[in-house]
């Protein structure tokens, strides 16, 4: 009996559950679909497109060495899905489930026309399944990770089939090149090109290259100067690793692997977040602030293009916005920072940069990047007081950003450690960079008297 292998954010041969099990039953179709339609305005951001390319070309060629092969098509997935098994007698798909709200709608409704057979496999845990007590979930973190740690460690991964039977004649698949993933005029990838190497192999590249430093991570994770991060987030989106075989191989390494495994958890935990509220990506958790007014018009907008430009004035969220535009990346701390800065400095809708960082980050992810910014903005159900604002000139001192900022934000590379972080108080602002668009004062003040408004 021929199977269909429905891929989505699962672009993996290693420890994954639906192609084990399609693998079982007879020859398999593995079919990758893009499908804009389904998720409408959340489709895929031009990095993660990027990204998205030259994953799936490393998938088909891992696949060819099995003896099977990458299928692309396009459209709407329960159409194509449906399509495809007419033209192959095909009865039965085999995918790993998602969560995205987009994602659990096309399931049903694929479902409804195939006999569709979901799998876990993307989590630590089924989001969903690590509840309360009382049998509800959690909404906070910190209790919600003391609940995951009793059913820790995950599953032992799973080996990848040893061949991959193929059907007896292949479907017909659109060419990768047909999808124009790729920026061409202008090509703005060089730095993605420099700085990743997409699929399964690359993601296991890069966890070997991190578990050396597993120790130090709980450190090192905030000085964005210093390689603590595993950069591991986009390989993870993708599926091109689970994360149970990312927990087995860094519990064994060297050191108290904890403060890592916690962020791997944080994962799941916005999956179970956005599984609670579908629509987290555009509506307040804390429905008090609802009516806080954030700032539009003429200034706003210029100030919301200079942060995205990495035009404040403020040398740690530049370099951080600069760093996003060159790799599709940006430093866990940092991303803290500015992500602050924008809702909180320049009292900017937190939706308008969550859907900057959709766009440009090659692991956009909608639950954590919803999850992260409704933390930082004070709006989310587990998430920092509004009243808390950062400082980003002295969280810059204080996580020694120095090197950090030389390395993205040039004009300011001949300066001192003890100017770097605010060369317009040291009297050293360089002529081609800007002066700070507000005060940290100002803007503090500004959030503050918002905010007094709608308590």
């Amino acid at each position: 009996m021929t199977t269909i292998l429905w891929l989505r954010r699962d672009l993996r041969l290693t420890d994954q559950a639906a192609l084990i099990a399609a693998a079982q039953e007879g020859p398999v179709i593995p079919v990758y679909i893009l499908d804009d339609e389904t998720p409408k305005h959340r489709s895929m951001g031009a990095a993660s497109r990027w990204w998205l390319h030259h994953s799936l070309a490393a998938l088909d060629s891992s696949l060819r060495d099995q003896g099977s092969r990458l299928i692309l098509r396009r459209g709407k997935s329960e159409a194509v899905l449906t399509a495809l098994a007419r033209e192959t007698g095909a009865i039965r798909v085999h995918c790993l489930r998602h969560y995205e709200p987009w994602w659990r709608n096309a399931e049903r409704a694929v479902g409804q026309a195939l006999d569709l057979v979901c799998h876990d496999g993307n989590y630590l845990a089924p989001p969903g399944s690590v509840i309360t007590g009382a049998g509800q979930p959690y909404r906070i973190y910190t209790p919600f990770w003391r609940a995951l740690q009793e059913r820790m460690p995950p599953p032992t991964p799973l080996p990848a089939p040893q061949g991959i039977a193929a059907p007896k004649i292949w479907p017909e698949s659109d060419s990768l090149a047909e999808w124009k993933l790729l920026p061409e005029k202008p090509d703005w990838a060089e730095g993605f090109r420099e700085e990743w190497r997409p699929g399964e192999a690359g993601a296991r590249e890069r966890l070997e290259d991190f578990l050396p430093r597993v120790a130090a991570y709980a450190i090192a994770r905030n000085l964005p100067s210093d390689e603590g991060s595993s950069r591991l987030s986009p390989h993870l989106h993708f599926g091109e690793i689970s994360p149970a075989t990312i927990w087995h191989r860094v519990a064994g390494a060297e050191g108290d692997p904890t403060a890592f495994l916690k962020e791997i958890a944080w994962r799941d935990y916005a999956q179970n977040v956005i599984l609670q509220f579908p629509d987290y990506g555009t509506r307040n958790g804390r429905t008090a602030l609802d009516g806080l007014r954030w700032r539009t018009g003429t200034a706003a907008d210029a100030d919301l293009r200079a942060w995205q430009q990495g035009r404040t004035g403020y040398p740690i969220v530049d370099a951080g916005m600069r760093q996003l535009w060159t790799t599709g990346w940006m430093h866990n701390r940092v991303r803290m920072i500015t992500a602050s800065f924008l809702v909180k400095h320049l009292l900017i809708d937190w939706r308008l940069g969550e859907a900057w960082f959709w766009d440009c980050l090659v692991d956009a992810d909608y639950a954590s990047n919803s999850v992260n910014w409704q933390w930082t903005a004070g709006t989310g159900v587990d998430s920092n007081m509004f009243v808390r604002i950062m400082a980003p000139l002295s969280q810059s001192e204080k996580f020694a950003a120095g090197g950090y900022i030389r390395a993205w934000v040039p004009e300011l590379a001949h300066l001192p450690d003890a100017a770097i972080h605010d060369p317009e108080a040291a009297g050293c602002r360089p002529d081609n960079y800007p002066a700070k668009i507000i005060g940290h004062r100002e803007g503090r003040a500004r959030a503050l008297e918002a905010l007094k408004k709608v308590q």
